[in-house]
């Protein structure tokens, strides 16, 4: 797709992966507009770090998701809209499972309902891995049964089915992408590649972890930004579910490691309780199947783990006051 002069919306623009994909369309000359969480503080969340050229460029609006006439009045113009606003901290989840069905349910209908009544071309909404839960085989392919593990995953399960009704109900042209275990520059603190960079940039002698046994399928950002361009580019993806995945599984505890070979630093993994997941709500294994992507869009990804590990390294290095290492970040 030419996205030159293409009027677009990202809905979470302030948030890692939206940041990024803002970024992108920006560089391929898309007409971006960004929905960011409205806040006392006038804070556009994680495109503050963007260069001054590209976010002069963006349009910003602050708003809610869960707010059907701010979201209704946000995708007017639009021809395709990118939708990641969410809540997505599994942890927070435990504790406040009647946001997330606010801003994760409730807010996707709202997205639905605007693009239906507008009639844009494209919506693609993000949908995570985490709804499949605990894998029953791997790789994981898109037919892989659902498995609400945690109130965050059961609320985008039903955002999921939301999206796939709106489909079939109404023919609007959306397409869901489901991304593994994305990582990168700006990622929030809450992560586990991020907390386990910033006790090392501190020199902590111990790294601060849950559970070191699950199995992650960890995929750069700018893989994955590829592929919610793909997935908006191509007519083939309407109506689908589409998997984006290194289709590379690893172990936290082997994340940690390769971080500690790459920084030239060594430190013992310990087991916080304030961080482990409750047994039966913990994802142990998650490996993606990308043969879907690749045959439908031609996507598939560029960027190994190490690679990313380093950009990401470098970033958090020099971004450490944004961080707070060792502090559990829910």
């Amino acid at each position: 797709m030419n996205w030159k002069n293409k009027p677009v919306l990202v809905t979470g623009a302030g948030g890692f992966i939206g940041s990024h994909l803002s970024e992108e369309l920006v560089r391929q000359g898309a007409r971006v507009r960004a929905l960011v969480h409205y806040n006392s503080r006038g804070h556009w969340g994680m495109l503050e770090k963007l260069e001054p050229a590209i976010l002069r460029r963006i349009q910003v609006v602050p708003g809610d998701i869960s707010d059907p006439q701010c979201v209704f009045r946000v995708v007017e113009g639009r021809e395709v809209v990118f939708h990641l606003a969410a809540l997505i901290a599994i942890p927070y989840s435990y504790t406040a499972a009647a946001s997330y069905v606010a801003a994760n349910v409730q807010g996707t209908l709202n997205v639905l309902e605007a693009c239906r009544r507008h009639r844009v071309r494209k919506l693609v909404h993000t949908s995570t891995s985490e709804t499949y839960g605990t894998a029953r085989y791997v790789p994981i392919d898109e037919t892989h049964p659902l498995q609400g593990q945690s109130p965050y995953s059961a609320t985008k399960i039903g955002a999921d089915a939301l999206a796939e009704s709106y489909f079939r109900s109404f023919g609007l042209p959306v397409a869901v992408i489901r991304p593994f275990n994305t990582f990168g520059p700006r990622q929030s603190a809450r992560a586990v590649i991020p907390t386990i960079i910033t006790q090392l940039v501190e020199g902590r002698p111990a790294l601060e972890l849950g559970s070191v046994t699950p199995v992650r399928d960890f995929t750069y950002v700018a893989d994955t930004v590829a592929g919610f361009l793909a997935v908006a580019a191509s007519p083939r993806s309407v109506g689908e579910v589409i998997n984006i995945g290194s289709g590379r599984g690893v172990t936290i505890a082997q994340t940690a490691q390769a971080v500690m070979r790459l920084m030239g630093r060594k430190a013992r993994l310990r087991r916080s309780r304030a961080r482990v997941r409750p047994e039966r709500s913990e994802v142990m294994r998650l490996l993606c199947d990308n043969r879907k992507a690749r045959r439908l869009l031609g996507w598939k990804p560029r960027w190994s783990l190490e690679e990313g590990l380093a950009r990401t390294i470098d970033y958090l290095a020099r971004n450490r006051s944004d961080y707070k290492a060792g502090i559990y970040n829910l």
